[in-house]
């Protein structure tokens, strides 16, 4: 079994054997965990592919599925048919659970869209602001080392209710599907309408959403997380086209003190651990009972879980993920508003109140029974959030105004909101 301890920071940062005061601002922000994510470096690897798009269109996409994805395929464009065939053999449990989802994403997103307002500043002199949806949204849906047909909700949903005309959705092909991709993510695009979906994966799908092809036209917009390749290619084609942002691999940060559950902090951190060996996994207590009852109770809760040896085990062990000890939970605060984490959980006495208090978070879970899987799933917010970012820094805004934000959601022409949970 591999060490799946979290290391400790050191140096300037807290530790178990000496405690400082943390540096502030910036200072405090680089000695924080943070995978290795370099996307200028693939930027220079993802240029060719999106040349090669460019220039050859549909065959440039065939053939790297070929390469990428070990599958030949003769169109790229998955049949209607398809789509209604996943759809009828989609399990019920799964179907009403994909459902429910996407109840709440509507519920939630709805409340999300803004009206035109006027403001007049002098006797007949006024100043609008309008809201507009864009015309065409190309969405990605990951299917590489995990299939998510949430993140077709958390795509698909914003834009729908944000009044986009033209959707069209791709995510890599399968050998093991014949070339289409997973079933489930076909039988979400089914529940949700879109029929214009693609087998195209990686940043040869943000290349076609941008440039257009002989079978998919242009986009004005690409949203959706995935890997570096498809951060490089949101990258390379900023400035022709809208991106919602450039996602790096998934974060949880966890601020507890000693009214924590040792057995729910470790159930959160390996619910992120465990999407890929770049996830980060922190957590920040002024308890250091907690800290080592949590580190106990890692390896029994890792040990039955998949994706061990290829995901949970090096995420966890990784030099993004850590146990940070600090002074009381306004040092706390400070730490996690300079880590600016894709997800937050607060789990303290008076968890609303310490939540009330965060400046910069994706998505803030709040309270014991608000874990981020259900924001992954089912919360009706959004999963589609900015990683590895420098806090109170501007976001890509999928609207026509100018805007900082600390967290982006995927709705076109609506503005950014930080996701709160509570349980």
């Amino acid at each position: 079994m591999p060490d799946l301890s979290l290391r400790e920071l050191a140096g300037d940062l807290p530790n178990r054997s000496a405690r400082r005061r943390p540096p502030e601002g910036p200072a405090l922000r680089d000695l924080l965990p943070r995978a290795d994510f370099d996307v200028s470096a693939a930027l220079e690897k993802v240029r060719p592919i999106c040349e090669a798009v460019h220039h050859r269109g549909d065959a440039a996409l065939i053939d790297f599925a070929e390469k990428f994805d070990g599958v030949r395929l003769e169109q790229v464009r998955v049949p209607v048919q398809a789509l209604g065939d996943a759809l009828e053999r989609l399990d019920p449990e799964v179907r009403a659970a994909l459902e429910e989802s996407i109840r709440r994403a509507r519920l939630v997103h709805r409340e999300q869209r803004r009206t035109t307002h006027t403001t007049e500043v002098v006797p007949g002199g006024t100043v609008t602001e309008k809201w507009v949806p864009v015309d065409r949204v190309g969405l990605y849906a990951p299917g590489g080392r995990s299939v998510y047909p949430s993140s077709v909700i958390m795509n698909v949903v914003p834009a729908q209710e944000a009044g986009v005309q033209s959707i069209a959705l791709a995510s890599p092909p399968q050998a093991e599907f014949d070339g289409l991709p997973h079933p489930t993510i076909l039988a979400a695009c089914a529940l949700l309408g879109v029929d214009e979906v693609y087998a195209v994966g990686g940043a040869q799908a943000v290349a076609m959403f941008a440039h257009g092809t002989e079978s998919c036209p242009p986009a004005n917009m690409v949203t959706g997380p995935g890997n570096i390749w498809v951060a490089a290619a949101k990258r390379y084609f900023t400035g022709k086209i809208g991106i919602d942002t450039e996602a790096g691999p998934t974060e949880i940060a966890v601020l507890a003190d000693d009214t924590a559950d040792p057995v729910h902090v470790a159930a959160d951190l390996i619910s992120q651990a465990e999407h890929d060996p770049l996830a980060a996994a922190v957590l920040v207590t002024d308890s250091v009972a907690l800290a080592d009852a949590v580190e106990k109770e890692l390896e029994p809760q890792v040990a039955a879980t998949k994706h061990i040896e290829d995901r949970i085990a090096p995420a966890l062990a990784g030099r993004q993920s850590a146990i940070v000890l600090v002074d009381g939970v306004d040092e706390g605060l400070r730490v996690v508003d300079a880590y600016g984490a894709e997800h937050l959980e607060i789990q303290t006495a008076d968890a609303a109140a310490v939540a009330d208090r965060v400046r910069n978070a994706g998505a803030i879970f709040v309270g014991p029974w608000a874990p981020v899987s259900l924001g992954d799933y089912a919360a009706g917010s959004n999963h589609v959030l900015p990683t590895g970012v420098a806090p109170a820094t501007p976001r890509a805004c999928p609207c026509s105004r100018s805007c900082v934000a600390s967290t982006s959601s995927t709705t076109p022409a609506t503005p950014s909101p930080t996701w709160r949970i509570t349980s």
